[in-house]
């Protein structure tokens, strides 16, 4: 995936203000899996650790990356610092 030059960088503050279409962005369901599993190990990371990890995902705009500690994962969203979500459909890949 070679998208870097197209990715916007916001700070986790600016993440209540934008709007997320519905659709999945992952087609494959391997790739949903092992998003699942990425987002489980920054939960980890987060908790334990205090790290922060990379999420790149697409609001209504387009390709978007935060950098920023998970707080929480549930079956829809990544929840982050000060209750802000990022609906789980909608993130492309988390470092």
């Amino acid at each position: 995936m070679k998208l870097n030059n197209s990715i916007q960088n916001v700070d986790k503050e600016q993440i209540k203000y934008l709007k997320f279409p519905k659709k999945e962005v992952l087609a494959k369901r391997n790739d949903q899996i092992n998003r699942n599993l990425d987002l489980k190990r920054a939960l980890s990371l987060g908790n334990l650790e205090r790290q922060k990890v990379k999420i790149v995902f697409v609001d209504q705009e387009g390709y978007k990356r935060v950098e920023t500690t998970v707080w929480g994962v549930t079956d829809a969203s990544v929840i982050l610092k000060r209750s802000t979500l990022i609906p789980l459909q909608r993130i492309i890949s988390v470092a």
